[in-house]
């Protein structure tokens, strides 16, 4: 059995499975046992010169038949119910991981990669889905098969019966020793694994860069090494447990031949002494309870290695469980009523958590709901970190961070994140279709909304070239759209939520001047009233702004009209300057 805080509560959720699954495995068993004794007796009834009667023979061989039927039967419900609540045990268990994995905050992901996460979900579920399935059947049939073949034996012989013990106990001494083994190889055997999925999972998510740079044969190469490393550890747990089996058969071996040898030395004995005692009959039974108890130690061979596995997977999945929740609502936070999108700064400071000092230092801003507000700076100055605080990717001081006059941390998370409306970096996209992208937000959305959130991007005649149209599946992470179709379309899919605060993390970056400009248009003609902030790394994306935070190492340099800036700020002014070249430059060619 397997025992832990997250898995114990399964025992009583799914008792009638277990509980009718155990019944009618205990009577299988149970049944399975008269067939030794009705050969037994036809045995008998051979030797005796008037014992073997057709009506004698035809009776033992109707309660054969009923006894076949009643197994299948019986096999038959304990299949289904036991293994039913081994795959609800396991979906449970996925359904908890997956809740926790998104509860999970961004440094959770920062220093755990998908693929080591990724191996929870499938080697070590699967493993735990065996123990409750196939692991309990074989637990049962070793403890009650076990015994009740062992008491039968002891009726047919005792003193033979205990004799053939004595392989049994050295099985059940070793096991203590193997289980410890086991459990090691298989932690071993399952961080190969780990190791081995991180690197492919990395390598097809980055395998344009690699074809790009022709490095496929290196790749190749350093795949072979992770790969011959996890063969190495799968080995390993092969021939432990191969070693396993042979002990097992040994021993099993010696059961049978010391029940031969003494049991053929009694028979012979009585044989020459005239006397009644241990029969043939009898030998026959006590070798069909014999045969009958090896299935139960085969079976404690591998529930050993089961259970072993089994405890390293649940340790494993219980560390993700165990994970503290660090970004999360306090007890004191009170939802608004309507969020408008005034935000402002006092003296805030933030610091990563693994970071040696501040990335953003003293910021104190004031965002007026339904401001157009661009942000700008050089790369490392604070741009992303400043809006993502606003998502509460992180928990924050309280006293420093303020939507509507409310402090953020008084906010419940999920009111803050279904009132803001954000464009990441990446421009992540669903493999799924562009309208299920593009209405993520919202399922219910018509197509007619998706449209025009599509329009508002000007990506809606780039999807109507497509054949599917807004149909088309654009593969894994967008894989089949160029870059700028995948930023249009993730800029579609926030304007699609329609939230009273947008944020544009450097979202129009892969598109050109007159897209950008017709992006930003549609911006002021669609969004008014509502606050929008669209971090940039070129000064003609927020020129045309209300206004502009220029980011300086962690810090607010400037923050003004695009007029002020000129005046008032280095870096803008060295941006702008920059720009002016670029455009003559341009111009020039």
């Amino acid at each position: 059995m397997l025992f832990g805080k997250y898995v114990n509560k399964f025992y009583k959720k799914y008792f009638w499975n277990f509980f009718w699954g155990i019944l009618f495995l205990i009577v299988v068993d149970y049944i399975q046992l008269l067939v030794p004794k009705i050969i037994g007796n036809l045995t008998d009834a051979y030797d005796s010169p008037s014992g073997l009667t057709s009506d004698f023979l035809n009776m033992n061989c109707l309660y054969i038949l009923l006894i076949a039927i009643g197994m299948l039967a019986g096999r038959f419900i304990w299949r289904v119910a036991i293994l039913d609540g081994a795959f609800k045990i396991t979906a449970d268990l996925r359904g908890e991981l997956f809740n926790k994995t998104t509860e999970l905050s961004q440094n959770y992901y920062h220093n755990n990669k998908v693929g080591s996460i990724m191996s929870y979900f499938t080697n070590d579920l699967d493993t735990i889905t065996d123990a409750y399935g196939f692991g309990l059947v074989m637990l049962v049939d070793a403890v009650f098969m076990g015994i009740l073949s062992f008491i039968n034996m002891m009726m047919v012989s005792w003193q033979i019966s205990l004799i053939t013990l004595i392989p049994l106990i050295i099985l059940v001494i070793s096991a203590y020793f193997i289980d410890n083994k086991m459990e090691k190889i298989y932690n071993q055997r399952q961080e190969a694994f780990e190791k081995m999925s991180d690197y492919t999972q990395e390598m097809f998510s980055g395998l344009r860069v690699i074809k790009a740079f022709v490095r496929e044969i290196r790749e190749s190469i350093r795949f072979s090494k992770v790969n011959k490393e996890n063969q190495q550890k799968d080995l390993a747990l092969v021939k432990f447990s191969a070693l396993l089996d042979t002990l097992i058969s040994i021993l099993i071996e010696m059961m049978f031949a010391i029940s031969l040898a003494i049991g053929g030395y009694i028979i012979y004995n009585n044989y020459l002494q005239g006397i009644e005692g241990f029969s043939r009959g009898d030998m026959f039974e006590f070798i069909g309870y014999l045969n009958a108890i090896i299935w139960p130690m085969i079976a404690l061979g591998q529930i050993i290695a089961l259970r072993s596995r089994a405890k390293t997977s649940l340790k494993r999945i219980s560390v993700v469980l165990d994970e503290p929740i660090d970004v999360k609502d306090d007890d004191k936070v009170i939802p608004l009523n309507d969020i408008k999108g005034n935000i402002t700064f006092k003296d805030f400071s933030y610091r990563f958590k693994d970071g040696d000092t501040d990335a953003l230092k003293h910021v104190n801003l004031d965002i007026k709901a339904g401001d157009n507000i661009g942000i700008i700076g050089k790369i490392g100055s604070g741009k992303s970190i400043l809006v993502n605080c606003l998502l509460r990717i992180d928990t924050l001081h309280k006293g420093e961070v303020f939507i509507d006059g409310h402090d953020i941390m008084n906010i419940p998370i999920k009111q803050i994140r279904e009132a803001i409306s954000f464009v990441p970096q990446d421009n992540f996209l669903f493999s799924s279709t562009i309208k299920d992208n593009i209405g993520f937000s919202d399922e219910k959305l018509s197509d007619e909304q998706i449209e025009d959130a599509a329009k508002f991007a000007d990506v809606h005649d780039d999807i109507k070239e497509f054949i599917d149209g807004y149909r088309t599946l654009v593969g894994e992470r967008g894989v089949t759209l160029s870059g700028g179709q995948k930023q249009r379309i993730s800029i579609a899919r926030a304007y699609a939520k329609h939230a009273p605060i947008m944020i544009m993390d450097d979202s129009v970056s892969a598109v050109d001047v007159k897209t950008e400009e017709m992006i930003l248009k549609n911006l002021k003609a669609n969004r008014k009233g509502q606050t929008t902030l669209i971090v940039a790394s070129r000064v003609s994306t927020v020129e045309h702004l209300d206004k502009i935070i220029v980011m300086n190492n962690g810090e607010v340099e400037a923050f003004g009209s695009p007029k002020e800036l000129l005046k008032i700020s280095p870096t803008y002014q060295r941006m702008a300057h920059l720009q002016e070249l670029e455009n003559e430059v341009g111009g020039n060619e």
